[in-house]
């Protein structure tokens, strides 16, 4: 077998026949290699290349392309709170249960330990004193009125002389017919004792009129002063009117079925004219006070 032809190595030496190159230029080309593998070092691994040159490094005369910038690192996505736990349904039911039983102790508490403090608290006593009186009174026109304030001081006033104006007129009637009487000569003696009676009826009117308070009313020193002229005026002319039938019940007291008149008589007539005109002042000044609070209006006839 004959030998395989001569095959120079891959960029091993010359050729045959060329001259090797001096060693300065060998030298020369160690130190070009050793710079560029420390700059290559110095400015990061190089990328790597396809090819069979990747594993060599560049070649001369290759430039790496640019470097990509950092990329900001990944932001941590934030954890979704977890799932709240719902309370089981029988739980939900117990709870309920239980704070109604809570409840119900203590109400029963409270009404079974505090009954007798309840008299006396002030709403229990304030509903304890009204009184069907205390409800409104229907005024002229049918319409109710408003009952009045029970903090107003003269509310109970009011009450008080309304109580006494609705006496005023128990005698009016018989006084009225023992006149008649007198007139036409009949039932001298009964119209004589009815008119004594009426009499006596107005003078106790005045003497409760002095015992009730009313200065809290309007125009209440008026109100008394006309009230106290026509009932005293009445009395006055009932005790003529009285005098007069005994007068009438005499000798020559009746003419022709009719009385006589007399001193007495015109008397009474005058004390009568003077008490009609004080109860028409009264009324006046007491309709305002009844319609305010609900009492009961008069005309003067009715004082």
């Amino acid at each position: 077998m004959s030998p395989p032809p001569y095959q120079p190595p891959f960029g091993g030496g010359p050729a045959q026949g060329e001259r090797p190159p001096p060693s300065e230029f060998d030298g020369l080309f160690r130190a070009s290699a050793a710079s560029a593998a420390a700059s290559a070092s110095a400015s990061g691994p190089a990328p790597a290349s396809a090819g069979p040159r990747g594993a060599a490094g560049a070649a001369p005369g290759h430039i790496p392309p640019p470097r990509a910038p950092h990329a900001a690192p990944p932001q941590p996505v934030p954890a979704s709170p977890p799932p709240r736990r719902k309370l089981p349904t029988v739980a939900i039911v117990g709870i309920v249960v239980a704070g109604c039983a809570v409840a119900g102790l203590a109400a029963g508490a409270l009404l079974s330990g505090g009954g007798d403090e309840k008299k006396d608290t002030p709403q229990n006593t304030a509903v304890s004193s009204a009184t069907p009186g205390d409800a409104p009174a229907e005024g002229d026109d049918g319409k109710k009125e408003p009952s009045a304030d029970p903090a107003d001081p003269a509310a109970a006033q009011a009450k008080a002389l309304d109580a006494l104006l609705k006496d005023s007129n128990n005698s009016r009637d018989a006084v009225i017919k023992a006149v008649d009487s007198t007139r036409s000569c009949k039932d001298l003696d009964k119209s004589a004792s009815d008119l004594r009676d009426a009499a006596k009826q107005r003078d106790g009117l005045v003497t409760r009129l002095e015992k009730t308070v009313i200065d809290k009313l309007p125009n209440s020193a008026e109100l008394s002063a006309q009230l106290t002229k026509a009932w005293k005026s009445s009395a006055s002319a009932d005790s003529h009117y009285a005098a007069w039938a005994d007068q009438v019940g005499g000798k020559h007291g009746c003419i022709k079925g009719h009385a006589r008149p007399s001193g007495e008589s015109t008397a009474g007539d005058r004390a009568s004219g003077d008490a009609t005109a004080a109860k028409k002042q009264a009324a006046e000044l007491w309709n305002p006070i009844a319609k305010k609070y609900g009492l009961s209006q008069h005309g003067w006839t009715q004082l």
